[in-house]
């Protein structure tokens, strides 16, 4: 594919060294020359100088005969004229990177759509709505769902004394009436990514992901061991535009104190969250935090500019028998690290936008990806087509690469969990864990 990104910060480079991996065809656009020249002694790019939102840079950049041409720079205007002026000029699909919450709105997509923007992706907002999802099944370090809940991905690191350790995984799920209602599909030990299978034995400290109908979550809970607790209490530090979107989205549901260095910003935010408490003072003075109520929260989330005040704030959290932390992390470095410092997840905002724009730079026919925090793999979801040749046979009798596991399969309304004897659909969507080295070989078979 040829892809054309405009912006070479944070989340632009991020997706060029992702994409370019790919071996996709990238032109990376900024207006910032030192950026460009580390961008093309790093990454396989081709680079150009020049404001992305002109139809001259554009033209220079062969946009019009772009598949993807996305939109990443600090400036929303940008972003969005930028796009708009490559679908007029042919590209055949565009998205573009906003930051205001109105951007978002049913009305306001139908107008952008209408202009020629495809698709509108905010890095805040997608961060915002994995944080709601972590509180909301808070034993979990990860929650992921697919097809609005449907089937339930989730993540937790076992405790010493969890009644699974040191069993292999044969003998801790059978079936149920027929069916595995709960599957282990990724282990990480040490930096290290297993896919489990059944002599698989699982070790204390080890992060298992599980793929789960929602209504099992609570038994493979109990199962597990895991402690559960009800959030109610949320203290969220904030200094970024994330904590804003956060605190408005989590409002409804629990009580927010929230903390913010700028007195000015204090104000305005005092105006626009309408059941936050809002305190004036800096991320790294405990001593307000415990008068404001720190000792007392049941969730602490830190969403500073700065990763380290957020690891270091989370872990002083945690000292206070806080239940749930969660830390900002602007290096991808970071996330391996978040089961071994003590956090219980670490985010990245551009990580997650990576995820959501992935699926139109895959083969095949996919309705989604999703990265796991520290693991070799991505998960997709593909869909099955009438003419797909997966139909004809048993999962068992299919040639499918050995880094590769079939984990789920969602049937209309229906959440199944496959074994070797299952046979696709035409119309499944079928969720696949794939290690980067077969990644190719699967999107061949989906095609």
């Amino acid at each position: 594919m040829k892809i054309v990104i405009a912006g070479a910060g944070d989340v632009g480079f991020h997706l060029a060294e992702l994409l370019s991996s790919q071996e996709q065809n990238i032109t990376l656009i900024d207006m910032d020359e030192d950026v460009l020249n580390y961008a093309s002694t790093h990454l396989d790019v081709l680079v150009l100088y020049g404001d992305a939102a002109t139809f001259s840079i554009l033209e220079e950049a062969e946009a019009g005969e772009a598949d993807l041409v996305l939109g990443v720079t600090t400036s929303e205007k940008t972003n969005l004229i930028t796009c708009i002026l490559a679908k007029k000029m042919g590209a055949r699909r565009t998205i573009a990177r906003v930051n205001s919450p109105d951007y978002l709105l049913p009305e306001q997509r139908k107008i952008f759509e209408e202009l020629g923007i495809d698709t509108l992706i905010s890095p805040q907002k997608l961060a915002a709505e994995e944080i709601s999802r972590l509180l909301s099944r808070c034993s979990f370090t990860d929650v992921f769902p697919f097809e609005r809940g449907k089937m339930m991905l989730v993540g937790l690191t076992l405790r010493k004394n969890s009644p699974v350790i040191n069993h292999p995984l044969s003998e801790l799920y059978q079936p149920e009436n027929g069916q595995m209602q709960v599957r282990p599909i990724a282990v990480l030990r040490n930096k290290e990514t297993i896919i489990p299978r059944g002599d698989t034995i699982l070790l204390p400290n080890d992060h298992v992901y599980f793929i789960s109908k929602p209504e099992h979550l609570e038994k493979l809970e109990a199962y597990l061991g895991q402690e559960r607790t009800k959030i109610r209490n949320v203290m969220i530090l904030g200094g970024s535009q994330l904590g804003e979107v956060t605190a408005r989205l989590l409002e409804k549901d629990y009580r927010i104190s929230y903390v913010e260095p700028d007195k000015e910003r204090c104000k305005k935010l005092a105006d626009s969250l309408s059941k936050s408490l809002i305190i004036h003072g800096k991320p790294d003075n405990i001593e307000l935090l415990k008068e404001e109520g720190l000792e007392q929260m049941d969730a602490f989330i830190a969403l500073t500019p700065n990763s380290e005040t957020n690891i270091v704030a989370c872990l002083t959290a945690r000292n206070y028998q806080i239940f749930k932390t969660i830390a900002q992390v602007e290096h991808k470095e970071h996330i391996h690290l978040s089961q071994d410092i003590g956090v219980d997840t670490l985010i990245n905002k551009k990580l997650i936008a990576a995820n959501n724009i992935f699926r139109f730079v895959r083969r095949g026919h996919i309705e989604a990806i999703t990265g796991l925090h520290g693991v070799d793999a991505e998960i997709i979801e593909f869909v099955i087509q009438h003419e797909s040749k997966l139909t004809q046979r048993p999962l068992k009798e299919l040639d499918f690469p050995q880094n590769a596991l079939v984990a789920g399969v969602i049937r209309g309304e229906e959440s199944l969990i496959p074994n070797g004897s299952f046979q696709l659909a035409a119309g499944d969507k079928v969720i696949v864990l794939v290690q980067p080295d077969c990644i190719s070989q699967v999107e061949k078979l989906f095609a």
